[in-house]
């Protein structure tokens, strides 16, 4: 192939140098991400007219426009950066896991005195012991559930210090041990989560046998209430462990079993966690950018991908097939296991072959009851927006909805809300909000409200036109792009001020607009009197109506924010002395209107700019 003059010229200075190296295209977007012992070599080899790349390859050295390398000192340190570059720019051209997003784990809060449990996306070094992670937030919340039966952890923000006058709720309903009334102390409270914890590794076998030892000293004491009650804990421990088959001997290590599917451009990975010789959980993943990827690479993708921010790596890691670069993975998971060795294996015979076997037949199962969902809901979206063309006589289907909203109360915190439906899903991304100026409180004007966010809107639209020749000009695609259809949340009042701001662009009649009335769901078109009613069940209607659901659900969320923000401003500000300065040096002193309200005038005195006076004012209107 024909090298430019600019990429001969850095094809010619590479060093001779384990390192990283980032290709991006001409709008200067990273494009692939890759890794070498020697970079000089590696990046050439793109280069050269080679019968051997892949269709994927050649694609992507043909949207090559820049190259940068990094040198680093070894090939662990050029494993690390390429995992750090690849999650944070997420390439076209490389491997990735499918969803953009951080996967939920469970938190236990070790590190302090009366630890809590948690849900969260993030691992933070700070003491805490981290379980998953689990790729739906459902199944977290329900492994909690069950967990909380049998132990009853803190779920509140008290301030533990075992004097409370009473216990909340929850301890009542035996959800809470309650520590905060001291009916658990803390080494029993911090025994209790230690439970917990091994719990979820799967270590239940000797917490079981001391509960039941337990049970039976306290019947033999008499104490048949809390033998009761560790008999109904024994029973929920039953219940979750009977859930988890046995795999193997409880001396066998702890070890993930990786299996892959693939078909039709899709990978799907199913792991399944093996703790103290039991099966406790098994977990989906979906990976794009697989193309013309062999089985290995895939593979080898995942697995630096998934560990790089797995909460626990285990002493064994068995896959079904062999990774090329096995050897300098494992160095870096036994890096991150504190040292301690970890085994990566392609299980030959016996019972570890027959797990791995069973992984990948789950993974083939699910990757094929993914595709038949993806398919139904593909189908569901093409027949809602084909039978809205019908109904609405489009020229063509709606593939790009806008939907607008206006929020407020009594003409308070007036928020616009812009949402976009593309090809019948979300489009999240390009969601706006608008600040409406051009009503006041009290006063609330739904219609003006209306046509101030419809003309910031195609204004943008027509400031990008404007912008669209110059060289380097940034696209905004929430207002660049012209919808295919306009849905105004309201009757026939914002469907006119609608149709004049459409007018004022000389886009009147080129981008159809309709008005969609709560009461009845009825559809209103510009100068016609007689509304459109969809049919009951009919696809069309229930699209329609989750576009006009979540411009409301999104406009709401909006206004709540920014009347809490006013809330807090407006009673500050209608207090004597108290100006914008005074106000913003109060709220970074103490952090809230709450707060504020709690301290003395000594303390309100004492922040920057305020006086006495002004602090007994500050008293006497929050009291």
């Amino acid at each position: 192939m024909e090298v430019s003059e600019k990429l001969q010229g850095i094809l010619s200075t590479l060093p001779a140098k384990p390192g990283c190296y980032i290709y991006r295209n001409a709008e200067g977007t990273i494009i692939y991400v890759g890794k070498a012992i020697n970079l000089k070599n590696r990046v050439r080899s793109y280069f050269h007219a080679d019968s051997s790349h892949d269709a994927k390859t050649r694609r992507l050295v043909r949207d090559i426009a820049d190259i940068e390398w990094i040198v680093v000192g070894s090939e662990l340190e050029a494993l690390i950066l390429e995992m750090n570059l690849i999650k944070k720019h997420r390439p076209k051209y490389n491997i990735r896991l499918k969803d953009d997003k951080r996967y939920p784990y469970i938190k236990v809060h070790w590190g302090d005195p009366f630890p809590k449990v948690t849900v969260t996306r993030q691992i933070e070094d700070d003491g805490s012991r981290y379980f998953g992670p689990y790729t739906s937030a459902w199944a977290v919340h329900q492994t909690l559930e069950a967990l909380r039966r049998i132990f009853p952890y803190l779920t509140c923000d008290r301030v533990i210090t075992g004097k409370d006058a009473r216990a909340c709720l929850y301890y009542d309903i035996k959800l809470c041990s309650a520590p905060c009334i001291r009916a658990i102390n803390q080494k029993d409270y911090r025994q209790m989560i230690s439970d917990l914890m091994d719990f979820l590794s799967g270590k239940s076998d000797a917490l079981i046998q001391r509960v039941q030892r337990d049970m039976q000293k306290a019947s033999d004491e008499m104490r048949y209430e809390k033998a009761a009650a560790l008999r109904d804990q024994l029973k929920a421990m039953h219940t979750i462990v009977e859930r988890q088959k046995i795999i193997f001997n409880s001396d066998y290590a702890d070890s993930d079993a990786i299996a892959m599917a693939r078909a039709d451009g899709e990978a799907c990975v199913q792991i399944f966690f093996i703790r103290g010789g039991k099966l406790i959980g098994r977990e989906y993943f979906i990976l794009e950018g697989t193309e013309d990827e062999s089985d290995q690479q895939v593979m080898e993708e995942f697995v630096k991908q998934f560990y790089s921010k797995a909460a626990t790596i285990p002493e064994q890691v068995m896959l079904s097939q062999e990774i090329e670069e096995r050897q300098i993975i494992a160095q870096w998971l036994n890096s991150k296991r504190g040292g301690k060795k970890v085994k990566i294996l392609t299980p030959k015979r016996g019972q570890s072959k027959d797990l791995v076997k069973m992984a990948a037949e789950n993974a083939a199962e699910t990757l094929r009851s993914l595709r038949a969902q993806w398919q139904a809901d593909s189908h569901r979206q093409e027949q809602a927006l084909s039978e809205l063309q019908t109904f609405l006589n489009l020229s063509a289907p709606p593939n790009r909805i806008e939907c607008y909203d206006v929020s407020h109360i009594q003409g308070v915190a007036t928020v616009g809300a812009m949402v976009v439906f593309e090809q019948g899903v979300p489009a999240k991304r390009l969601y706006r909000k608008f600040n409406i100026e051009s009503t006041s409180i009290g006063s609330p004007d739904d219609f003006a409200s209306m046509e101030e966010m419809l003309l910031r809107r195609f204004r943008r639209w027509q400031g990008a036109q404007e912008t669209e020749e110059t060289v380097g000009a940034k696209k905004d695609e929430s207002f660049s792009f012209l919808p295919d259809l306009i849905i105004i949340d309201g009757g026939k009042g914002q469907l006119g001020r609608a149709v004049s701001v459409l007018e004022r662009f000389g886009l009147d009649g080129k981008i159809p607009v309709v008005g969609l009335a709560k009461r009845e769901e009825e559809i209103f078109f510009p100068h016609t009197s007689q509304p459109l009613m969809l049919p009951r069940h009919s696809q069309a209607l229930y699209l329609v109506q989750r576009v006009r659901d979540e411009a409301h659900r999104y406009g709401i969320t909006a206004h709540r924010k920014k009347r809490t923000k006013l809330g807090l401003a407006s009673q500050l500000d209608a207090i004597p002395g108290v100006g914008p300065a005074r106000r913003k040096a109060l709220l970074k002193q103490f952090g809230s209107l709450e707060k504020i309200r709690e301290a003395d005038v000594k303390e309100l005195a004492a922040a920057q700019g305020m006086n006495e006076t002004v602090a007994k004012n500050i008293k006497a209107h929050l009291e």
